[in-house]
């Protein structure tokens, strides 16, 4: 899951509220800059920083659109008081051959789930290690990222043969 914010101070808060819908965390990333696009500078502020997280607990991958929604009342939460979001929060999973994160936008490489929710296939894993595709977003492609998501592929690879937390 992904946490772009202008407000450092509220990533632990949301963090703590996630960790109450999904459980316990196992993996957070430093505070990483957000250079890559200016989208988000009109609502979140400048200076943005992300924090990649990871919940303990393994999902199916059909409870994405739920979790997105979740995911999009918690940024209304965290709004300021005119309804402007403070923190854009953006699940998805890693599998084994690719990572999906989930939007609301639909688009030609994004297949419709449910419930206002598209599925976006952001990187496919070939030859050891996560590779981007022609429409992934300028951050996924960065090797900051794919070095973090091959890392939680790894630790993804554990859990499946149970020996996460084992010393494996």
């Amino acid at each position: 899951m992904s946490l772009i914010t202008g407000m450092p101070h509220l990533i632990d808060a949301v963090c703590e509220t996630l960790r109450a819908y999904f459980g316990e965390l196992d993996f957070i990333s430093d505070l990483l800059p957000f250079h890559y696009t200016r989208y988000y500078e009109a609502e979140l502020g400048s200076s943005l920083v992300r924090r990649m997280i990871s919940f303990q607990t393994l999902i199916s991958p059909d409870a994405l659109p739920a979790i997105k929604l979740t995911t999009n009342s918690l940024e209304q939460r965290f709004a300021d008081t005119s309804g402007k979001r403070r923190v854009n929060i953006d699940p998805g999973y890693i599998a084994l051959s690719h990572v999906i994160l989930a939007t609301g936008k639909g688009f030609a490489h994004r297949p419709y789930l449910r419930d206002g929710i598209y599925a976006d296939l952001t990187l496919i894993f070939q030859a050891h290690t996560f590779r981007p595709l022609e429409w992934t977003f300028p951050d996924y492609r960065s090797e900051e990222m794919i070095g973090l998501l091959n890392t939680l592929r790894s630790q993804y690879l554990k859990q499946l043969r149970g020996t996460a937390g084992k010393g494996a």
